[in-house]
Parts: structure tokens; sequence; C-alpha cells
């Protein structure tokens, strides 16, 4: 029920389509592994996904995959790289607050609304972030994907979410 409620938040069809995916391969677990994520099925939508891995130990994120969209708005690729300098200084706290209670609850996240800014203009799209776990039940890692509805080839700055905006959808159980 909580996976219908997170499917029926998101209004993109292309990360509706990311979004089933995940669904599909945990196959009765709360989250698949990365290797689960077979990127044939969601091809269409690969310049769109982006994931991080984490190590609970250090608690850190590396970055994973950064598709093509995503790496242009941002302004780099961030495979290999950890939060720190994939994000800038001022997006690194609600980024790592954000990714963190996607691992630790873990939760599926969805929000719509301004994602970044540029010349004092906004641009609205929509994000999710998806739990990903080895065993499928300690979450070690967030596959995202990220649209932008106005989307440009320039370098954009991120812009915290505005928590009106966001939906949280908890599989703690």
């Amino acid at each position: 029920m909580i996976y219908a409620d997170f499917e029926r938040a998101i209004a993109s069809p292309a990360l509706k389509e990311v979004a089933m995916h995940w669904n599909a391969v945990r196959q009765g677990r709360r989250m698949p592994c990365w290797t689960d994520i077979t990127p044939s099925r969601i091809a269409a939508h690969l310049s769109l996904v982006w994931s991080f891995k984490y190590d609970a130990m250090k608690d850190a994120f590396t970055g994973r995959l950064v598709g093509e969209r995503i790496s242009r708005h941002i302004g780099k690729g961030f495979r290999g790289l950890s939060l720190a300098e994939a994000y800038p200084a001022e997006a690194l706290l609600w980024v790592t607050v954000m990714f963190r209670r996607v691992v630790r609850e873990p939760a599926l996240y969805a929000h719509a609304g301004a994602l970044f800014h540029q010349l004092g203009r906004e641009h609205l799209g929509e994000r999710i972030l998806l739990p990903l776990s080895e065993d499928g039940l300690a979450a070690d890692g967030v596959l995202g994907a990220t649209i932008l509805h106005d989307a440009t080839n320039m370098p954009l700055t991120l812009m915290a979410p505005d928590r009106a905006d966001e939906r949280w959808f908890s599989l703690a159980g």
C-alpha cells in the first residue's frame, strides 16, 4: 500500500516508469539491490537517473551513476565522488539529510516544485529517491531520478526543496 501511495504522488510518466521498475525488481523485498536494476528496462529515462552508494560504517555517500541530463544540469558528473565533492557547499546539508533519511528509515521520496534556479529564475521539475539494499533489509544506496519541465543545457544551481512540496513514504513498517 505504501508503494501505491508513492506512485500516485509522482506526476511525471518518466519518473513513474523508473519507480515502477524499482518496485517490480524488488520481488517482495522492502527494496531491491543495485544489480536488480535493469538499465534496458528504463533505457528511455537513463539520462534522468542517478545513484549514490551508502557506506553505513563511514556514514558516507559515493556517486555511482549520473545520467547525462543530470550531469549537464549540475555542471559535472559525480561518479566516484563524495557528496561534498559532488554538490555545492550550500546544498550539502539538505542533500545529506534527505539521503540519510532515505537509507536510514528507509523511505521513498517524491518532490515536485522548484528544483534549480538560474539568473533569478526558478526551474520547476520533479525528483524521486528510492533506497537500494544488497540484502533487501538494510539500505546501502539511493537511486534517484530528476526531471525538469523547462530543461536547459546550462548548469543550474540546486535549490533546497520546499517542505510543503515533499512527500515521504516510510518503508520502516
